[in-house]
C-alpha cells in the first residue's frame, strides 16, 4: 500500500505521517510506503501507484480539488481525503467522489476512525474471494459481488457481471466475506452494503 501526502505546509504533513505511522502501529499493521508533495503538480506528476490520498485545498498553483478530480480520472478507485480548514470547499470536494472530508487541526481519535473506515474499503476493493462452482474456480474483489442468494439447495453468487451456481453452502459464505462489508438480511440473502 502506499500513501501519499498533498500539503504544502510541512509541519502539518509532519504531524500527519506521526498519526500515520501511530495508527499502523497500534493496530499491528505493517507500515505503508508514504510520498509527500508540496504541491499538486508534484503530485500528480509522479507516476508511482498511490492507494490513499491526502490532498489539501488551498495550495499554490493548481488547487487540491483540481488535483483530486484529475485523480480521479486516473483511478476511480483512489481513495481520497480532504484535509482543510475551510469547509466552503465541501461541495466542490463530494462533487468527485472523495472519501473522507476532515478539518485542519486534526483530530486524532476521528482521524484514526476514518483510516480503519479507508482499510476496510481498500481490503473490500482489492481482496480476491475465490467462487468455486462446478466449471472451475473465478475470483472478484468483495466489491463486485453484489449478493449471495440460497435458492432451495442451490446457492448462487450475483457479481455485477454475472451469476455462479456456488458448491458453498450459506454458512461457507458468511465465514468468508469481509463482515464490514456484507450483512444477512434474511438466512436466504447475504448483501454487500
Amino acid at each position: 500500500m502506499v500513501i501519499a501526502i498533498c500539503d504544502d505546509d510541512i509541519l502539518f504533513t509532519e504531524q500527519l505521517l506521526t498519526y500515520l505511522k501511530a495508527f499502523f502501529k497500534r493496530n499491528n499493521l505493517p507500515c505503508p510506503n508514504f510520498l509527500v508533495f508540496n504541491s499538486g503538480e508534484a503530485l500528480l506528476t509522479n507516476t508511482d501507484k498511490k492507494d490513499i490520498v491526502f490532498l489539501d485545498i488551498e495550495m499554490p498553483g493548481l488547487s487540491g480539488i483540481s488535483t483530486g478530480q484529475e485523480l480521479k480520472k486516473q483511478n476511480s478507485k483512489i481513495i481520497i481525503f480532504i484535509v482543510t480548514s475551510y469547509a466552503e470547499y465541501l461541495d466542490e470536494a463530494m462533487r468527485f467522489h472523495v472519501f473522507r472530508y476532515l478539518s485542519k487541526p486534526l483530530d486524532k481519535q476521528r482521524f484514526f476512525r476514518n483510516m480503519k473506515d479507508a482499510l476496510a474499503y481498500y481490503s473490500s476493493i482489492t481482496t480476491k474471494i475465490p467462487v468455486e462452482t462446478k466449471l472451475g474456480v473465478y475470483s472478484f474483489p468483495a466489491s463486485q459481488i453484489i449478493a449471495i442468494e440460497a435458492q432451495g439447495r442451490k446457492v448462487i453468487v450475483h457479481t455485477t457481471r454475472q451469476d455462479f451456481d456456488s458448491i458453498h453452502n450459506m454458512d461457507y459464505w458468511l465465514e468468508q466475506l469481509p463482515k464490514n462489508s456484507f450483512f444477512q438480511t434474511h438466512r436466504s440473502f447475504i448483501v454487500n452494503f
